[in-house]
Formats: structure tokens, sequence, C-alpha cells
């Protein structure tokens, strides 16, 4: 808390705040794709001015606490509306979350101000290359965070989106750094010009021409076009015939959703919505039935698949599943032509799915009211499905954002299925947010993202990441579609986030070279 009152009483660390907060704006819903790259642009700027690695990782922190306050707020939604905390505890637990997430740009700033290199080369390789990596390692530590990360806010119609094929999302965030640095390098060197006489007509034509053709604009330009031209290639290449889809949109209440009295209600709903539609191959949320999968009663499933069978395909469907030894999976499962194919989560959600620290920290699950807290992690890698004349690769909501989980499956795997359930969050940006990412992960393997959600956002995403069809939020309705399957590896498909680490490594090293020759 002093750390968050000396923010609140210095004007730079409140200007930062503001920085980050409005970051924001360049994700979903808002989707205003230059915003970041100007407001990141000024965060560099202010960490050039600070006066050491110190001041610096202040400005970072005021910076990320705007940043992921604005961000993700919706954590306390799931925490008070849904899991039952006290209001005071969970805005507290909010607030803890976002000053550690926090951590993570103060930590860029402090490195990149301890650079022993000029300003210039500390704007266009320091701070791209470190902003970059501590992203990527927040995406990946304690299980990984990695919602908002920067390049996300780029998907899908900035430029810089076609950076996503070949480096990942995480190229996508160093491109989108570079750009940032390359405005604050010509600001600076607009500043270190020293022209100081009166702005008159002559001098505003000589700003505009000095702008115009410094060497930071010729790169900004070209890393512009580059990330354009590298939206026009076709990364992969169709497959086989087209296939009609549709996903289900149950809309039930997380309040309801798990209570005893309410299964026999959420059964049929999703019963009639399957049997009316004609798609060959039809995907369910995730935990769409409320039941372990043995409880589900049989002539139930059977009436599914004989109608999936009938259609000459395959029903998607999640339930919980236990196994032996009292293990219970998160798991989507296949009815119908290929019958009993499964897909259990491997990547939990710490405190949703399972008990980080269990010793320590169980008192928090304590104050909560989460059903199936403790689910068992399936394997890491795991087959796609051959359903419906495709092999699907399925990962269950929070998965999504795991880029390089997401291509262990490829490129065997055809289509892309996300099941979701994001009822969890009501009416906040996490659904838009999420949709988001998913778009980023179509761009990255070069095929369709089918998502099924509870309550929202339902949506058929191409491999260019554009949102075909989509059903509004809140709504109990079915997205039917056509979609064709894709073969073929993108570069990032076969490399993953190694090309982001090397070419982050090398502008790494060569500020180091800078550094040693300016010694």
């Amino acid at each position: 808390m002093p750390r968050f009152s000396l923010i609140m009483h210095h004007p730079s660390l409140i200007s930062a705040c503001f920085l980050g907060a409005l970051t924001v704006l360049g994700f979903a819903p808002f989707a205003l794709f230059p915003v970041p790259v100007v407001t990141v642009a000024i965060l560099l700027w202010m960490w050039m001015r600070a006066p050491g690695p110190r001041r610096a990782a202040l400005v970072g922190f005021a910076y990320g606490l705007g940043y992921f306050l604005c961000g993700v707020s919706w954590i306390y939604v799931s925490l008070h509306d849904f899991g039952a905390m006290p209001a005071p505890l969970a805005a507290c637990a909010t607030l803890l979350f976002c000053a550690f997430l926090a951590l993570f740009p103060a930590l860029a700033g402090a490195l990149t101000a301890a650079a022993p290199v000029a300003t210039v080369p500390k704007l266009l390789l320091v701070a791209p290359a470190v902003w970059t990596l501590v992203e990527w390692t927040r995406g990946w530590i304690l299980t990984g965070f990695p919602w908002l990360a920067l390049g996300y806010s780029q998907v899908p119609a900035g430029p810089l989106a076609g950076y996503a094929p070949v480096a990942g999302i995480y190229g996508v965030t160093l491109a989108t750094v570079a750009s940032a640095g390359l405005i604050a390098a010509l600001w600076h060197a607009r500043k270190a010009s020293g022209r100081r006489e009166a702005e008159g007509r002559a001098q505003l034509a000589a700003t505009r021409i000095f702008l115009i053709l410094h060497p930071s604009s010729v790169f900004l330009l070209l890393l512009w076009l580059a990330g354009w031209g590298l939206q026009q290639l076709e990364w992969t290449h169709p497959t086989g015939k087209p296939v009609t889809v549709s996903l289900i949109q149950g809309n039930v209440p997380q309040d309801l959703k798990w209570l005893p009295d309410r299964a026999r209600t959420t059964l049929e709903d999703y019963r009639q919505l399957v049997l009316t539609t004609p798609a060959r191959l039809i995907v369910l949320p995730e935990t769409a039935l409320p039941l372990f999968l043995e409880h589900v009663p049989r002539a139930y499933l059977d009436e599914l698949a004989g109608h999936a069978r009938r259609n000459g395909g395959d029903i998607l469907l999640g339930a919980p599943e236990r196994l032996s030894g009292g293990r219970y999976y998160n798991t989507v499962v296949s009815i119908g032509a290929a019958e009993n194919q499964f897909y259990r989560k491997s990547h939990l959600v710490p405190f949703g799915e399972f008990i980080p620290l269990r010793p320590v920290l169980a008192w928090i699950v304590s104050v909560l009211s989460i059903p199936l807290q403790d689910f068992s992690a399936g394997p890491a890698t795991q087959r796609p499905l051959e359903i419906a004349g495709q092999r699907v690769a399925v990962n269950i909501c929070y998965e999504d954002a795991f880029g390089e989980e997401i291509i262990r499956q490829l490129p065997a795997a055809t289509l892309l299925v996300n099941v979701s359930n994001v009822a969890w969050f009501g009416r906040s940006f996490a659904p838009q947010q999420h949709l988001q990412i998913s778009q980023a992960r179509a761009l990255e393997t070069g095929r369709y993202m089918l998502r099924a959600t509870n309550t929202g956002m339902t949506a058929v995403v191409n491999p260019r990441g554009a949102i075909e069809r989509h059903a509004p939020e809140f709504t109990r309705t079915v997205v039917t579609h056509a979609v064709q399957g894709y073969a073929g590896s993108t570069p990032y498909v076969r490399w993953g986030n190694y090309a982001m680490l090397v070419l982050a490594a090398v502008m790494l090293a060569a500020a180091a070279v800078l550094a040693r020759n300016r010694a």
C-alpha cells in the first residue's frame, strides 16, 4: 500500500497509471490497435527520462497497475459475483493480483533503464526485446497468465498481426514495442536536433521534412508494410471437403448451472438444441452437461449419438469425467459415427480447477463457492480427434491462451475447436478478450477456430483471424456455418516461440556489442 500511495501522489506515476489504463483500448471490445503503440511509446520515453532503474521500475509498476486493473477487472466478478467471496476480500484479492502482474512491466522498465547503451539503441533494441521476454515469462511462470499480452491488441485488424503466423503473438508484441520504440526514437531525434528558435512557417516545413525523412520514420513504415505484406500470404492450404458445423450456446446461468434440481432442465435444453440442427459436426460448450459422464442417462447419449449418425457425423460434448481412483477430468467426448474419443484438459486454472500449494493456499478455496475444484490434468500431448471427416484439435477454455500448447496437435489437425464457459465473468470484457485470443490462435496456425461457449462469445473464426459468424452474448442459440479444413504448417507451427526468442536474443546481443564499443 505505501507504493500505491506513492503512485497517487506523484504526477509522473499518475500519468503512467493513466497510460496503462488507456492501453486497454487497444484490446477487444474496443480494438483501437494504434492506441497501444502510442501509449507504449510515451512509456518508453518516460523510462528514458527516469534518473535510474529504480525510478523506471516505479513508472513501469504504475503503468502495469492501470493496465491490469482496467484490463482484467473481471477477476472481481468471478470471485465475488459467482465465487461468493465477500466483496472487500474479492476487491483486495483483485488488487493484489493486478499488483503482482504489474511487477512484470516494472521489471521491464528497470532492465531497460539499466542497459549501458545510448538512448536510441535502448529504444530500438533493448526495450522491445526485454518487454517481450518479460511478457513471455509472464505466460509460463507459476503456470502462466498470458492474458493481455500486448500483441493481442493488434489482432486481427492491425498490420502487425501479419507477424503472428511467423513468430506467434509474442512476435507481434516484439513488433508492437519496436514500433513504439521507433516513435520514441523519432521524438528523441527531434529533441536532440537543437532547434530552439520560434516555430515560423519555414521551421514548421523543416520539421515536417525531418519527421518524414528520418530513418526512424522509414523503418517504422517498413515494419508495418512488412506486416501487411505477410498478411497477404497463404501459409496453409485447404484439404478435403467443407463440413457444416453447429456451435451450441446454451446460455445456462452460472448460478444455476450446478444445482442438482436444474440438471434435468439443462440436459433437455441441450437435447432440443442438438436435435434442431442437421450439421455434420455439432459442438457443445465446456461442461455443458453438469453431471459426471457416468451419471448421464445412457438413453440420452444414445439419442444424441443417433442424431449425429443420421447427419453422417459427430457431436463433441463437454462434461466432467470420473475415472478409477477418484480422479476426475474436464473432458470433451465425441459421440456419433466416431464414438468415444476423448480430450482431457491438461492446462488447468489455478484455484478454479486445482489448488496450487494446497497446504498453504487451501484457505482461499474455503471462501469460494466453486464446484469441482480439484481436477486432474490430462496428458500434455494428445492426438487430434478423428471426427466428421476432420482431424480436430480440441482445447478447453483457458488453454487457447497458450499458443505454444495449441500447436502440439499440429500440423496433423485440420480444425481447431475451443469449448468454454466464461459465464464466470458476467457482462465484462473477458468474453470479448477471449475471442480475440482465439482469433490470434487461428492466425498463428492458419486454421479455422470454432468456439462453442455457454454464454458467449460463440463464433466461427477463419484462418485470417476474421469472425465469419457469431452469436450474441447471453442468448440461447445455435451458430451454423460451413467451414473448410486446412493442412500445412505456418512458420509458428514449425518453430513455436523459438523464432521470437532467437530474435530477442540477437537484439540484446547487438545492444551488448554497442555497449562494449561505447565503453
